[in-house]
């Protein structure tokens, strides 16, 4: 129980603070994400991944188990909506909702605060992999964009370069320069306060109202996509911390920027801004069982 309490209690929070300054103040919620997005979380990842001492089957096993269970994911999504008999736009939005978890802003410190340092490291590969799926294939698949433009929007992105250069050290057994390593760590430091208090500040903006489409869509996320997850884990061989992360990562409430991609790519952003509220709501309850149910 202490665990627990640690690492859901903290997390709430400084959420109830965003919303409390959400209520309060006008702020560009905009700004903020950009500001995580651009700067704080490709300086977490850099870091995280020079100074990992995760062994490489490890992450490689992560990385194949997410996107195996995306795809599986994808699927169920599509079963859904097209059963329920939900409109296009409902069922394109019933895609991105039960996608895009949010591994970042609840994610890693959920994951650091239940499963410590060795966790967190495990975390930020999931990260890595989703936010680059999310930036390509996800375009493309709500959109029908194209490769070419998701792969564009890839190269512009300073996570996937922040990845790659600290593979790179990690590979080559190097260090960044004292200087630029304090740097970064001081912004890497922002990264997770940061995108929680947006997600309090976006909590505070949506209005509290639910029906057959957000409970579905809150359990495809909080329910199927765990299950799915842990299943996955099994048939790939992972045990232990991998299987944890693995699990916890993909029980994760529906993340926020998936209205981003929604208001951007179409769909129904009234229906999702919902579906995000009270995920994120029920996550408080389901994230406990989830690590509880992990650990065995």
């Amino acid at each position: 129980m202490a665990v627990l309490v640690s690492a859901v209690l903290p997390i709430a929070l400084v959420a109830l603070a965003g919303m409390w300054v959400g209520r309060t103040f006008e702020l560009d919620l905009q700004t903020l994400a950009r500001l995580n997005i651009y700067a704080l979380l490709p300086a977490l990842v850099l870091a995280s991944l020079a100074e990992t001492t995760l062994a490489l089957e490890s992450a490689i096993a992560l990385v194949a188990a997410f996107l195996l269970n995306t795809a599986l994911l994808y699927l169920l999504a599509v079963g859904v909506g097209r059963g329920l008999k939900f409109s296009p736009d409902e069922q394109k939005s019933l895609i991105a909702t039960t996608l895009f978890a949010n591994v970042g802003n609840m994610g890693l410190p959920f994951v650091l605060f239940s499963l410590g340092e060795a966790g967190l490291e495990r975390a930020v590969v999931y990260l890595v992999g989703s936010s680059l799926m999310i930036a390509s294939v996800f375009p493309i698949v709500l959109k029908g964009a194209g490769l070419r433009a998701g792969l564009r929007f890839t190269l512009r992105l300073p996570v996937l370069w922040a990845a790659l250069i600290g593979l790179g050290l990690q590979v080559g057994n190097e260090a960044l320069p004292q200087a630029i390593e304090r740097g970064v760590t001081l912004l890497s430091g922002g990264a997770i306060p940061i995108a929680l208090l947006t997600l309090g500040i976006q909590l505070s903006r949506t209005q509290f109202a639910f029906g057959r489409y957000e409970l579905f869509g809150a359990g495809l996320r909080l329910v199927a996509s765990p299950l799915l997850a842990y299943t996955v884990g099994r048939l790939l061989g992972l045990t232990g911390l991998d299987l944890q992360v693995l699990v916890l990562q993909a029980a994760m409430p529906v993340a926020v920027n998936s209205l981003i991609w929604v208001t951007e790519l179409g769909g129904d952003t009234v229906r999702v801004a919902r579906t995000i509220v009270l995920s994120t709501l029920l996550s408080f309850v389901t994230l406990p069982g989830v690590l509880w149910l992990s650990a065995f």
